[in-house]
């Protein structure tokens, strides 16, 4: 709004009115993308899937592979891998349309497993995907390998000195944020990095192998959880 007269050259005012409104104007569509973004998110939930008593109501059409077992755990049902050729394939995938999110699992990765192990895949089977992964050593104990690739950008968070005990639960977290990457294992902050990101369009999600069967998972799963929001330590689930 032009309170009063304008004095000076007119092709200045000119100028500095046609600044004013472009400024307004991208003003407008931050302001726009910004509550697309919050309205995307807030039609966003939380999705659990606690696997022993995992079904397609909850998931999506659900297929298996081999023959996991559903066993009693400290905190519910779980499902046990076999590290052969036990997995689970879901046709949804909850990171489609994320911008940040923080996928939590509670396992217990088995000892005498399979030297990679990816355990948690979502998204494409070669293209934009996420994945969580057990390493394991030679005195099994196990480290965890967090990979995202997005576009032609890809970013993994690993150290192998950073290993954990087999044969007991453990709390593993991906919190990633407009490209910020950071692991967590039983609440303890481990790696950080940084990946070019643009949310997932499609895919789906496979547990206890890699999408392809390859690469297969030896222990027990318990929980998934997939908040659209990146979650502190103390908000992470116990």
């Amino acid at each position: 709004m032009i309170v009063g007269a304008r004095r000076g050259h007119p092709k200045r005012i000119g100028r500095m009115l046609m600044l004013e409104l472009w400024l307004g104007a991208a003003v407008s569509l931050h302001a726009y993308a910004s509550i697309q973004d919050s309205a995307l998110a807030a039609r966003q939930s939380t999705v659990e899937w606690e696997l022993g008593v995992l079904n397609e109501s909850d998931s999506g059409s659900l297929t298996k592979a081999g023959s996991p077992q559903t066993i009693d755990c400290p905190y519910g049902r779980a499902v046990c891998f076999d590290g052969v050729g036990d997995a689970l394939f879901l046709d949804a995938n909850p990171l489609r349309n994320l911008r940040q999110f923080t996928v939590e699992v509670l396992l217990r990765p088995d000892p005498k497993g399979p030297p990679e192990q990816r355990f948690l895949h979502m998204g494409e089977m070669s293209g934009d995907r996420m994945m969580l992964e057990t390493r394991m050593t030679d005195d099994d104990q196990w480290y965890l390998d967090a990979h995202i690739r997005s576009g032609d950008s890809a970013k993994t968070l690993i150290d192998r000195q950073m290993t954990h005990q087999t044969g007991v639960w453990h709390h593993i977290a991906l919190v990633v944020d407009s490209g910020r990457m950071d692991t967590y294992v039983d609440g303890k902050h481990e790696l950080e990095g940084n990946v070019r990101f643009s949310p997932f369009s499609g895919g789906k999600t496979s547990i206890g192998a890699r999408r392809n069967r390859v690469y297969w998972f030896k222990g027990a799963i318990c929980k998934i959880r997939i908040t659209p929001k990146c979650l502190n330590p103390s908000d992470f689930a116990r």
